[in-house]
């Protein structure tokens, strides 16, 4: 937890934030002094001493946050596992990054360790010395909390995370006020004909939900919703179109990581109290080749009577996100933004350093959450959107197809998408950043939670 203090303990650990001059703290011995000046006049950009169980950190102040996290990641990786609180000199933003950064780098998934209390760091607390607003430390841990029930849930496997324990993890959000969670069982869903989300869990023996979860403040400043539709696959072994390379179904648990974005973003929003009004949707299950799987050749009819032509059974995130897009339009949203583990097609042209973007919404929308991937360095390549590329996904037989053609898979995709919502729309594909195979500072390995920051973010400027 961060949290603001007025004096250091002489048994914590604390970092410094050093600009052209030293500010010290009262009862820090004279050598700290000494090394802090070294600190200064060398290129060094961070720096520690020990004194005895004690560690100092330097950091040189930075007006690039994302470098302050970074810091806060390098102070998380120096410091002992047995540290329980560090205290932190230094005013502003980049305090706060380095928190954030420092706080972001303590997570942890041990859960299925034996010896994860060996494992565990100790680190309860991060206390600022100096003058911070309230609501910006609440907001931080707020977030920070929210990334942390995210990053739980793509890294859980799916002998414990399946599409109704996914709802029963969203359902635990209604303890924060003005938050209400929906959960749609099986029998709901086919009464509402979502052909898309059913036809994926045909192969499955777990029954598929549909979560919605709403946050309504008592004076929104926005008069219709914002509508979030996160991908809920918790795993994905392509159904019958069998992924066929090696490595490649070993991540999959991480497939719901669209669903871990927007419940843990609207879940931040409401612990936040942000004036606006939000409403996330959530369609879970997993893609299977067993039972009555779907197989490609079939024509699937969607919730808003949409006929699709399966070509490839493993393009099912589209599939279910299709019905929820369409069940969007009952709620009459200002805006509409998806996130998904979408296609390898993003991840191949921009990697795992940012997510695509790309959509119908007004350009000054896009642009403000783009900002917002600056602001908290998850990044956003925004990706065309002609309507040339909707062309790809017309079928002979049917109204679409659920694939395009050999390029551009990612917009093709997202034209896909576009074709169910009728309001301003934004596609996020988060399939590069939202798991990653090693450590990659403070977004650690496993799930990252990404998007989580980066729509509060873009909340709070709304």
């Amino acid at each position: 937890m961060i949290k603001q203090g007025k004096s250091y303990s002489k048994d914590g650990h604390i970092a410094f934030i050093v600009g052209n001059e030293f500010k010290t703290v009262e009862g820090i011995p004279t050598i700290v002094e000494e090394q802090a000046k070294k600190f200064i006049a060398s290129d060094e950009k961070t720096d520690y001493i020990k004194l005895g169980e004690q560690f100092i950190f330097f950091v040189k102040e930075n007006d690039d946050l994302e470098k302050m996290r970074v810091a806060g990641y390098e102070t998380r990786t120096k410091l002992s596992k047995e540290a329980k609180e560090l205290f932190i000199s230094g005013k502003g933003a980049s305090a706060l990054a380095l928190a954030e950064g420092l706080a972001l780098s303590n997570y942890q998934f041990l859960k299925y360790f034996k010896d994860a209390d060996k494992k565990r760091y100790q680190l309860e607390n991060i206390t600022l010395l100096d003058a911070f607003e309230a609501k910006d430390i609440i907001r931080l841990n707020n977030t920070t909390k929210a990334v942390y029930w995210s990053r739980d849930m793509v890294n859980e496997p799916l002998s414990y995370l399946t599409a109704p324990q996914l709802a029963k993890e969203i359902k635990a959000f209604e303890s924060v006020e003005n938050l209400t969670v929906k959960v749609l069982d099986k029998k709901k869903i086919e009464e509402l004909k979502m052909g898309g989300l059913l036809a994926v869990n045909l192969g499955s023996i777990d029954e598929p939900t549909f979560t919605i979860v709403e946050y309504k403040p008592k004076n929104p400043k926005n008069k219709k919703p914002i509508v979030l539709v996160g991908k809920g696959v918790v795993y994905d072994t392509g159904g019958m179109s069998l992924k066929p390379t090696a490595g490649s179904m070993d991540s999959m648990k991480s497939d719901m990581g669209g669903a871990a974005c927007m419940a843990g973003a609207i879940y931040a929003a409401a612990m936040n109290e942000l004036d606006l009004h939000l409403i996330a949707l959530i369609p879970a299950t997993d893609n299977r080749p067993g039972g009555n799987a779907y197989v490609p050749g079939d024509v699937i009819t969607m919730y808003d009577g949409t006929t699709v032509e399966v070509l490839n059974t493993d393009a099912e995130g589209r599939m279910i996100l299709a019905d929820a897009l369409a069940y969007s339009n009952e709620l009459d949203p200002e805006l509409v933004i998806d996130a998904a583990t979408l296609t390898g097609a993003a991840v191949a042209a921009i990697g795992q350093k940012a997510s695509c973007v790309m959509g119908n919404a007004k350009q000054e929308t896009i642009d403000a959450l783009v900002k917002s991937g600056y602001n908290v360095h998850e990044r956003l390549a925004q990706m065309p959107f002609w309507d040339d590329y909707a062309e790809e996904v017309k079928s002979a037989i049917a109204d679409l197809k659920n694939l395009g053609g050999k390029y551009a898979g990612s917009i093709t995709a997202g034209k896909f998408l576009e074709h169910f919502v009728k309001s301003p729309y934004i596609h996020l594909d988060i399939a590069g950043p939202a798991y990653l195979d090693s450590v990659d500072n403070y977004k650690g390995k496993g799930g990252t939670g990404v998007g989580v920051r980066l729509l509060n973010n873009f909340f709070e400027n709304y």
